[in-house]
C-alpha cells in the first residue's frame, strides 16, 4: 500500500477532538494565516494522534499526544519536535518545524505543527507499483539516510543532552523489559527468557549518535517522481544511542514474514530488485567505513524483542480506549510472534 501525498485531501474528517476556532486563533499568535482552516485526519501515526491542517494558502502537519493516562516516557512529541528542528540542514531529510505548544488547554494535549512534505509513503517495504530499477535505487537512498544520521555531530546539532552517552543497549532492554511488564497482559515464555538474555549478551563496542528509533518504510516520505528520500517522520523514540540499533531495527524487516509485521521474509528480493540483507548492511558498512558487524543476530533479536514490547503497549492503550488508530487491538496477537523470533534470533546468535 502507498499513500500519493503529492495532493492534500480536503474538508474536517474525524478531527471531532480539534477545536479549530481555538488552534485559529493560536496560529495567528504564531504569526500563520488561518484564513480557510480545516483538518482531517493522516492514516498511520498509530502513537501520536496526526492530522492535516490546510489554510487557503499552506498545509501542514499536526502532531499531538493522544488524551488519557499514557505509559511512561511515551509519547514524546517534545522530543520530536527538538530533533527534528536541530536536524534541519544537517542532511538528514526532515519537514521544517513550525511551532510547538504545550499548553494542553488548547485542544486537549500539547502539539506541534511541522510543514507538509508531499510525496509517496509506502506501507509495504516491497513498494509495489513501482519498477525494479527504482525500488532499488530507493532502498539505496534509505541506506544513505542512516548513514548520513548516524554520522550527525550530536554536540554540535545541540543534541548534546537528548539522551545519555553509553551503554544503550543496556539502558533500552531495562526500558522495554519495565514497559512490557507495566503493559500488562498475559505473560510470554520467550519474552521472560529475552529479559533474562539479552541484558547478558550485549556485543563489545559502544558508540554514540542519533538514533531515530523507528526507521522503517512508512516513517518515509519518498519523492514524488524520484527515488530518494525527502522526509524522515515520527522522531518520537529517537535518542542518542547506538547506530546498529537502528540499522538493525530497519533490517528487522528481512526476517518477518508480510503476514506478521511488514517484512519481506521469503519475498523473491532478486525479482523486486531489493538488496538481500547482507548486502545492504555491508554498503552501510561500507559508506560508515567501519568493519563487518559481529553477532548481527543480537541486534536483530534486540529489536524483535523491542518491537515485542512497543505492541504490547499499543495493545494496552487500545484496551483502555487510548488508541489513535482503530486497529491497535490486534497487535495484540503479534507479541508472541515477535517474540518468539527474537528468541530463534538470540539462540542463532551461538553467544548463548
Amino acid at each position: 500500500m502507498v499513500s500519493n501525498l503529492t495532493s492534500p485531501p480536503g474538508g474536517s474528517v474525524g478531527c471531532a477532538d480539534l477545536d479549530l476556532e481555538r488552534l485559529a486563533g493560536w496560529m495567528r499568535q504564531a504569526g500563520l494565516d488561518p484564513r480557510g482552516l480545516n483538518a482531517c485526519v493522516l492514516s498511520g501515526g498509530q502513537s501520536n494522534p496526526t492530522f492535516l491542517l490546510q489554510t487557503a494558502s499552506d498545509a501542514f502537519v499536526l502532531r499531538k499526544q493522544p488524551p488519557g493516562a499514557l505509559l511512561p516516557s511515551a509519547h514524546a512529541i517534545d522530543r520530536e519536535y527538538r530533533v527534528m528542528q536541530a536536524l534541519n540542514g544537517s542532511g538528514v531529510p526532515v519537514p521544517r518545524m513550525v511551532a510547538y505548544c504545550d499548553d494542553a488547554s488548547l485542544i486537549g494535549t500539547p502539539f506541534f505543527l511541522m510543514e507538509y512534505v508531499r510525496g509517496r509513503n509506502f506501507i509495504d517495504p516491497t513498494l509495489p507499483g513501482i519498477a525494479v530499477a527504482e525500488r532499488k535505487a530507493i532502498y539505496a537512498d534509505i541506506n544513505r539516510v542512516l548513514v548520513s544520521l548516524h554520522g550527525v555531530d550530536h554536540r554540535a546539532a545541540g543534541l548534546d543532552t537528548f539522551g545519555r552517552p553509553g551503554n544503550y543497549f543496556a539502558r533500552q532492554i531495562d526500558r522495554w523489559s519495565r514497559q512490557y511488564r507495566s503493559s500488562g497482559g498475559a505473560p510470554i515464555e520467550a519474552m521472560e527468557a529475552l529479559m533474562e538474555w539479552l541484558p547478558a549478551h550485549i556485543p563489545h563496542g559502544d558508540e554514540t549518535c542519533v538514533v531515530h528509533g523507528d526507521m522503517r518504510m512508512d516513517n518515509l516520505i519518498i519523492h514524488p517522481t524520484e527515488p530518494r528520500v525527502v522526509a524522515v517522520l515520527d522522531w518520537e523514540l529517537s535518542t542518542l544511542g547506538h547506530p546498529l540499533a537502528d540499522l538493525s531495527y530497519f533490517c528487522m524487516s528481512w526476517c518477518v514474514p508480510p503476514e506478521l509485521w511488514r517484512g519481506v521474509a521469503g519475498v523473491d528480493l532478486t525479482a523486486l530488485g531489493i538488496p538481500q540483507e547482507h548486502a545492504f548492511v555491508e554498503d552501510y558498512c561500507r559508506a560508515r567505513g567501519i568493519d563487518a558487524i559481529r553477532n548481527w543476530d543480537f541486534y536483530l533479536a534486540y529489536n524483535l524483542f523491542r518491537m515485542a514490547a512497543i505492541l504490547r503497549g499499543v495493545a494496552a492503550r487500545a484496551a483502555g480506549g487510548n488508541a489513535s488508530a482503530a486497529d491497535a487491538a490486534s497487535m495484540e496477537a503479534k507479541v508472541r510472534p515477535l517474540a518468539d523470533l527474537s528468541w530463534r534470533c538470540a539462540r542463532r546468535s551461538g553467544t548463548q
